[in-house]
């Protein structure tokens, strides 16, 4: 991997990024945000998922002024997500958003840009500056001859500048593009010209599914050349499943530690037990360890079990109606397939013992 960026260090509530912080993990409520009991419930489920910094619409007065009873119960950064009306954008910085998201471009002028800077500088509110490739400006299109990364990257830079007249630097930059290689080129290219946090992602990235491979080819790209500051999986569903898939895009880079790695084989011919069902039932219970930092492993056979397992701390091998448990590449004892879920979990709940 290569040495992460040194970008600036912004401050986000109570989450720093930037500056060789960990990588923060960022989601996004799907629910109204006038209703505030539903927004609460919503994002306590993704602070229990492991969610950093969490970003809420806020398309209407009323849920500008919701922002300040939902912080009142949640304990992650909010982030107040703005189109078009700076009045919003101020409305928000007031009621307590730790951070908003706005395209400078969209919101009425220079003497709103203005406006909107003074009222974030006075409550110590930064601004993320968020460039679509389905809304880069028309002249950029013309002038690149379609959607670019180059066209991307200059509207980002544009957008930098109309904060910065204002002697405005605490920024953080995304670009986003559904088409992977080109919001990689993009990220690519902007990282050599500023050194703000970088938010990256795939936008529209689609289903659990397709959104999830598209988002861990572009997030591993990008984040193994060293960029990025806070990741968003964005996912067409619960955004609680976002931030599984974030975590573990991270961990896979070496950019999170902590808790259990799950491998498992593919099957084959030789596989006598129901592996496919075992190796979910083994990754669902694995979420409960999240203080363990080790790899188990799941096996369909005896024949290669113990060979495949052997880099793992602890795992499980199926036979004919029984299975092995193996550590560290050695077989420790046969026990009945039925047992071999609870035999594994106790080995989890003993671990260091």
């Amino acid at each position: 991997m290569y040495t992460r960026n040194q970008t600036r260090v912004i401050q986000i509530g109570n989450v720093k990024i930037g500056g060789g912080h960990p990588v923060a993990i960022q989601s996004m409520t799907n629910t109204k945000t006038e209703d505030i009991e539903a927004a609460v419930k919503q994002i306590l489920a993704l602070e229990k998922a492991g969610c950093d910094i969490v970003r809420s619409t806020v398309p209407t007065k009323e849920a500008a002024k919701a922002l300040k009873e939902i912080k009142k119960q949640i304990h992650i950064p909010l982030v107040a997500d703005i189109h078009f009306n700076y009045k919003l954008a101020i409305e928000a910085i007031k009621n307590g958003a730790d951070k908003i998201r706005i395209n400078p471009g969209n919101i009425g002028g220079e003497e709103n840009i203005r406006k909107v800077v003074e009222t974030a500088k006075e409550y110590h509110v930064p601004i993320r500056i968020g460039v679509n490739s389905g809304s880069l400006e028309k002249p950029l299109v013309e002038k690149y001859h379609g959607v670019t990364a180059q066209g991307l990257v200059e509207s980002a830079l544009d957008k930098v500048a109309m904060l910065e007249k204002y002697d405005f630097h605490d920024i953080v930059v995304s670009i986003k593009s559904s088409n992977v290689l080109m919001c990689a080129e993009a990220y690519r290219l902007v990282s050599d010209q500023i050194d703000y946090p970088l938010h990256v992602g795939i936008t529209e990235a689609g289903t659990l599914y397709s959104g999830n491979i598209k988002s861990a080819v572009g997030l591993g790209i990008i984040l193994n050349q060293g960029i990025g500051d806070t990741i968003r999986v964005s996912l067409t569903g619960d955004p609680v499943n976002e931030i599984a898939s974030a975590k573990l895009i991270l961990k896979t880079l070496g950019l999170r530690k902590g808790g259990i790695e799950v491998v498992s084989c593919p099957t084959c011919g030789r596989t006598n037990i129901d592996l496919i069902s075992l190796a979910n039932q083994v990754e669902t219970m694995a979420s409960d360890y999240e203080h363990l930092n080790i790899k188990v492993a799941v096996m369909g056979c005896v024949v290669n079990g113990p060979g495949e397992a052997k880099e793992a701390d602890v795992g499980i091998a199926g036979g004919i109606g029984e299975g092995l448990l193996i550590k560290k590449g050695k077989v420790i004892r046969k026990v009945p397939e039925a047992n071999l879920l609870d035999t594994l979990r106790n080995e989890l709940e003993h671990w260091g013992e």
